[in-house]
């Protein structure tokens, strides 16, 4: 039985074959299909305003291209299209659309004969850019709860929107722009917190005719205004407790010694009330020329200001007189503190500090010639914090943070609170004899977190030689071209490393002129240092 099947099989086959011989098929040479190809990779270029650039990959077959636009769209294509055109290429710059609007694109491969063979539609959305015919915010358009937006007269526009800096929460109520706002080009929106970033739009009709950022002065509620051909000197020293000052841009000196025999030029201001000193605008800083000395207990807050220490006596900037008190705080934020020769504060009495905060602060050139960068002899100061800070060029030859043990002085009282973070510290205490912390103080607690520290090759005794300094909790900071902060190459006189420090070049962009952008992107991804140095923030 298998043989028989066997046999016919190779019969049948060989009758196949024997067909195929007699009768073969003609050969295929091309494929017809239903429809030209759609065309591919269809791209919407270069949004602009008023135009945009559409481009695609050929379509085997097709004579031309049909292009249609749909305004205020989203690949629905519904309705009747508002460009329609017809190109032989595959790229076309389409003109005369509107800005801000969101837009569907599609094209068809036409068929050079039968338009039932033009293919599918391909594809595309795109956006047009925003308009910019809002004028640049300028300081008189700022105050500190309101601003001014001005535009060009004549443009059409129906809205203001203002949101809080790089969020989409209104920071106000939508503002709806009226006939008066419209002859004038301006309109006048408050509402609005002082020393605070905002964006601001412009809109007609819900699509974007303009956009600024901007930040609005410091509070002048209650405040004392002052311009720079007033007597600040005298205004500080007959002021009451919680007056506060607002400086309006410009330079203030401090009235020199009327002694013959000194060369000052610049002198020293006595505050002995709690007071207030800041900045109105943000973009014009006033510069104090001077120092301060901080008598019977007053506390200081300073902000949006810059400290010139220029042809003064050579003490530091605030230096602390009174035996026996309690003084509040020392609140530096947001300055510029530059050309003081002993240091940036001085406690040489038995007094307290309860608080003393540096943050957001640009601080070079202390060369603290006769005195540490921050001293303290007699005194304590209850909590010290230097944060998101750049200090450099400073105290080359002298210790960053000298508190010195003057527990005797204040028995039962708490050791110093110490916090440096993220910070950038570049050439400080770059010699052999001197170290960033020498704390003596009993009971003293150091956090050393996100700080980027660098250029100190000479540092002799790295972070303290001293054993009453408490080891710091460390995290996340940095150390290039240094010496014995982190254990490699680390000597006998530092008493102890940041074991989990990183060694990295920060590659900073100018350092020798006071940029310390961070260009080594995996150092700038850790956020070590001062925030504004990193890559991101340029």
């Amino acid at each position: 039985m298998k043989r028989n099947i066997y046999k016919a099989f190779v019969l049948g086959f060989g009758v196949l074959t024997l067909a195929s011989c007699d009768d073969p098929m003609d050969e295929i040479t091309s494929i017809i299909y239903d429809r030209v190809f759609a065309p591919t990779e269809l791209e919407a270029r270069n949004p602009r305003e008023t135009s945009v650039t559409l481009q695609w990959n050929a379509s085997k077959d097709a004579v031309d291209y049909s292009v249609q636009l749909f305004a205020d769209d989203s690949l629905a294509f519904e309705g009747e299209p508002d460009v329609t055109l017809t190109t032989s290429e595959t790229s076309i710059d389409i003109t005369g659309l509107v800005y801000d609007t969101r837009y569907s694109a599609r094209v068809m491969a036409n068929d050079s004969v039968d338009t039932d063979r033009n293919s599918k539609w391909s594809e595309v959305t795109f956006k047009t850019a925003a308009q910019q015919i809002m004028e640049s915010i300028t300081e008189n358009d700022t105050g500190d709860k309101n601003v001014t937006v001005r535009w060009p007269v004549g443009e059409e526009v129906t809205s203001i929107k203002i949101m809080l800096y790089g969020t989409t929460e209104l920071a106000v109520p939508e503002y709806t722009i009226t006939p008066e706002d419209l002859a004038a080009g301006s309109a006048y929106v408050d509402g609005l917190n002082p020393e605070t970033r905002y964006d601001v739009y412009l809109y007609n009709n819900g699509k974007q005719r303009g956009h600024r950022d901007f930040t609005t002065i410091a509070d002048l509620e209650g405040a004392i205004q002052v311009h720079d051909t007033d007597d600040l000197q005298t205004l500080l020293e007959e002021a009451q407790d919680g007056d506060v000052f607002a400086l309006y841009g410009g330079t203030f000196i401090i009235t020199p010694s009327d002694d013959p025999e000194v060369k000052e030029t610049a002198g020293c201001a006595t505050i002995s009330k709690n007071i207030t000193i800041k900045g109105i605008y943000p973009t014009s800083r006033p510069v104090i020329n001077g120092r301060f000395q901080l008598d019977d207990g007053a506390s200081l807050s300073l902000s949006q200001v810059v400290l010139d220490g220029t042809g003064t006596s050579g003490d530091q900037t605030f230096n602390y007189k009174t035996d026996g008190v309690t003084y509040a705080s020392l609140d530096v934020q947001d300055c510029e503190i530059k050309n003081y020769t002993k240091g940036i504060l001085y406690l040489n009495v038995t007094a307290t500090i309860s608080n003393v905060t540096f943050n957001n602060c640009l601080i070079h050139d202390i060369e603290c010639d006769g005195g540490d960068f921050l001293d303290s002899r007699k005194g304590l100061i209850g909590t010290l914090n230097i944060t998101n800070s750049t200090i450099y060029n400073s105290a080359t030859g002298r210790d960053f943070i000298r508190i010195d043990d003057a527990s005797g002085s204040f028995p039962g009282a708490a050791g110093p609170i110490i916090t440096v973070d993220h910070c950038t510290i570049d050439g400080v205490a770059n010699s052999s004899s001197r170290r960033l912390l020498y704390v003596r103080f009993p009971g003293n607690t150091i956090t050393w977190t996100n700080n980027m520290v660098s250029n100190m090759p000479e540092c002799g005794r790295g972070f303290s030689d001293n054993s009453a300094t408490d080891v710091p909790n460390f995290s996340n900071n940095n150390y290039y071209n240094t010496k014995n902060l982190v254990s490699e190459g680390g000597e006998e006189k530092a008493r102890f490393f940041d074991e989990s420090g990183y060694t990295d070049d920060p590659q900073y962009k100018d350092a020798a002129n006071g940029d310390f952008t961070i260009q080594n992107e995996d150092v700038s991804t850790r956020q070590i240092g001062d925030p504004r140095w990193y890559t991101a923030q340029e």
